[in-house]
Order: structure tokens, then sequence, then C-alpha cells
């Protein structure tokens, strides 16, 4: 049994004068109940809320302002849940709706409430459809885009595989509309997918979408660091919705998982929880975090920003401002505060952040 998530991005669901976003999600269902009826199981994480409100309200460009764009989205995901139920019902597939913000992932026990949920729909042969909470999100709690929500999805119910559906063929080494010496790229390796993400070698934001290839860049690098192979492909192509349900890795392109995934709860801290401070390290403590597993001790703190509480996250930088960890700190801000300033106190052996819930970044 496979269990896999699939993103659908705006692009792809947007309605043009040729098909309805109805026709396009019936195209796409099709090929979903296929692979549901070999017994395997599917989460889908679905963009198109704001387009299909905006197409409701006959909004021509997408709005820039929150309270638009929130007004939208409470219109259209009432449209987009109704096509797939309608949809998947013709085939007997029942669908449940589940609309997430930054907050809910913010927490290991509100992460774990999420993640029983949805394996449970699973295990009752329910389809979870995911979206971003975007009526009730503010700019602090929201993910901006699918793409790395996807990801922490596909991490939380431990997906075989993470396919995110796109309006490209494939990644490519520059913009293929641009540039005509631009290559695709088949195949990306953790050890590479760094690199290609920093370089950020290409731009492909639309005015609908809130993503672009960037994004998809991020969600591959959570997932792969996670053990969960990406896929990235063309969703407009039904024939490519059958190959790689047919297990064709060479569609588009393909991310590979690390040989060592860093495990559900470090995935967690490393990119669900939001950090409400910052801890600054000497080089000799950023070498033994890093290199050592060591957990981080007062003695390698110079500096600290941000008030903190026991058990809440904290980014971890070095001396030059660059993350190298975020973890959750044992001791309050004012405590460690109180330790730095007071040199008679030996602050060699008291932890801060205990390498179990230290993530590297």
């Amino acid at each position: 049994m496979k269990i896999w998530v699939i993103k659908i991005g705006t692009s792809i669901l947007r309605g043009t004068e040729e098909r309805s976003t109805e026709e396009i999600i019936e195209t796409l269902c099709s090929s979903f109940s296929s692979f549901l009826l070999k017994g395997n199981k599917l989460v889908l994480v679905t963009s198109g809320a704001v387009g299909l409100g905006c197409q409701k309200l006959n909004i021509k460009t997408r709005p820039n302002d929150l309270s638009t764009l929130q007004a939208t989205a409470a219109v259209g995901q009432v449209n987009l849940m109704s096509l797939y139920d309608k949809i998947f019902n013709k085939s007997g597939h029942n669908v449940a709706q589940i609309l997430i913000t930054k907050n809910d992932f913010n927490s290991r026990e509100s992460f774990n409430n999420a993640s029983k949920t949805l394996k449970k729909l699973i295990d009752l042969n329910v389809i979870p459809i995911v979206n971003e909470n975007d009526t009730v999100a503010n700019e602090e709690l929201k993910y901006g885009d699918n793409d790395t929500l996807s990801a922490l999805v596909a991490l939380a119910i431990n997906a075989n595989k993470l396919i995110l559906l796109t309006d490209i063929e494939n990644l490519y080494s520059k913009d293929p509309r641009k540039n005509k010496d631009a290559h695709p790229i088949k195949e990306v390796h953790n050890s590479e997918l760094k690199e290609i993400k920093d370089k950020n070698i290409q731009n492909m934001n639309n005015e609908w979408g809130t993503g672009g290839i960037s994004t998809k860049l991020i969600s591959a690098e959570i997932a792969t660091k996670g053990g969960v192979q990406v896929q990235l492909v063309d969703g407009r192509n039904k024939k490519n919705l059958i190959e790689i349900f047919n297990n064709n890795n060479k569609i588009g392109t393909l991310f590979y998982p690390v040989e060592k995934p860093i495990g559900n709860k470090k995935s967690w801290l490393s990119h669900a929880i939001q950090t409400v401070g910052k801890i600054t390290l000497d080089d000799g403590a950023c070498f033994a975090i890093k290199k050592k597993g060591a957990s981080l001790l007062a003695v390698g703190v110079k500096n600290i920003d941000g008030n903190f509480t026991v058990n809440q996250a904290v980014k971890i930088v070095n001396t030059d401002d660059k993350e190298v960890a975020k973890g959750l700190v044992s001791i309050s801000s004012d405590k460690l505060r109180t330790i730095l300033n007071n040199k008679e106190i030996k602050c060699s052996s008291i932890i801060v952040v205990h390498r179990d819930v230290l993530a590297l970044s």
C-alpha cells in the first residue's frame, strides 16, 4: 500500500474558456480514483479557493489586501469542496475538509493531533482534502503557499511520496520562458538541493498562485530531509498522472530523500514551529552542535534576543547571524541572561537546548 500526498496548484485548477474548473477537477479525480482502487491511500493539498472565489464574484485579478483575499477565499472554499465532494462521490469515495494555519502545527501536541486526525481519516478510507485556512489566517499565521504545507502534511502522515502538480514540465536550470539555453533537471539528489534552492535558479511566480519554483524547492527540501520522495510534475497533462501512478519516476523532476531522515520530531522543529527568540553562539558552540551532535550549553552563548520561557522555540545563529539550528529551550531568557551576566556562575554544564530537541538547519 502506498500513501501519497498530492499538492494541486492554483495554476492547475483555474478555469479557462476552453475548460472549466469542474472539468479540470473531474479529470484529476478520475486518475486519483484509479490509484485508490489499487488499495492505495491519498491526501490532497489543494489551492484554488481564492481563484474560484474571484471567479464567483467576478473579480478579474488576485486581490492584494488581506480582507478581500479572505472574503474571496471564504466564497471559493465552499465551491472547491463542493466540486471535490460531488466528483469523488461518483466513484464512491468520501472526502473530508481540513483547513490549517501555522498555529495548528506550532505546538507538538497540535501537530500530533493533526497527524492522528489525518491518519484516522485515511484508515476510514476517506480522502482528506487540505488547504490553508486563508479565511482566518493573518500574515503572521499564514504559510503563504500550499507547497510548504503539503510537505508538512507528508511528514505528519509518514507519506511515501509527495507529488507537486504544477504548470511546468520540469525543474529547469533557468526560466525557460526567458532563456533559450535553459535545460531540464530530471533528478535532484539531496546533496544538490540546498545549493539549487539557495541560488533560486528560477523564479516563475504568477499572479494567481502564491508560490513559484522557489517554494517548491523549499517544499522538496523539507520533505526529502524527512525521508519523503518528491516528484514535480506538469499536472495539465493527464498522461503524466497515469505514468506516475504506474511508478514512472522519469516524468518531471524527481527529488531523492536523504538516506538517514531526521525524524518526525526534528522535522517539526525545523519547519513547523514558530520561533519566539534568537540565541547567538560562538564558533566553538556552533562546531559542537553541528559536528559533534552536542547539546547547546550556556558557556557557548554570546547574545540573546527576545523573551522566551521554558520549552519555547528559538532560532540559533552564528556570529554572522546565519541560522544554524532551531530548538526548544530548557531555561527562560531571564534566567539565561542572569547566568551570562554573572561571571561567578559556572555555566559550562548548564544546558540551554538539549540535543534531543535541537534540529540543525
